[in-house]
């Protein structure tokens, strides 16, 4: 086996990070003449192409070493989610993450995917009620009783983006570029 580089794969169009794979010189062969992003997995010892089980492959833009050659950035344009958990990026927030992982679940055994299996309607519903009971908490309650109904609403919102198929990400770029 050679030896292994870090490769930071990036969003072409948006400049997001995505993920971290490593390539050895196999990988990185494949990746160029394909077109298509290939990895060595250091658990399970062999080469594989992102996407042969899942579907959400990456398409090549370029890829570029870093200053001393022991890491490439691979820009890509992604075909579905990046992170093995279904979010965009390996990257998002960790409960962007966890609600993503669940939202495939058995929904006998996950709130998420039964509150996504309701649809977004319920989900909606659910998030004016927690919306309702954060502003009654603020408004005469403990900080105690408010982070938890900020954290209900906060859980809620996100859950509700998911149901109707919208990346979290989408949030953070209209809030970025409302700043500028």
């Amino acid at each position: 086996m050679s030896e292994l580089r870090a490769a930071i794969v990036q969003d072409a169009a948006t400049r997001q990070v995505l993920m971290l794979g490593w390539m050895d010189e196999e990988a990185e062969r494949l990746t160029r003449e394909t077109g298509e992003v290939h990895f060595f997995s250091r658990s399970r010892r062999r080469l594989w192409r992102k996407g042969e089980t899942s579907g959400n492959s990456l398409a090549v833009e370029g890829i570029e070493p870093d200053c001393d050659g022991d890491a490439v950035l691979v820009l890509v344009r992604p075909a579905g989610p990046a992170c093995h958990t279904g979010a965009n990026s390996c990257f998002a927030p960790w409960l962007w993450r966890r609600i993503s992982e669940r939202a495939g679940a058995d929904p006998a055994d996950s709130y998420v995917a039964r509150q996504l299996a309701l649809g977004t309607g319920v989900v909606a519903q659910k998030v004016g009620e927690e919306a309702v009971e954060a502003v009654i908490a603020a408004l005469g309650e403990s900080d105690a009783r408010l982070v938890s109904e900020v954290a209900d609403l906060w859980f809620h919102l996100l859950l509700l983006l998911k149901a109707r198929g919208v990346d979290v990400d989408h949030v953070d770029d209209e809030l970025r570029r409302r700043a500028r």
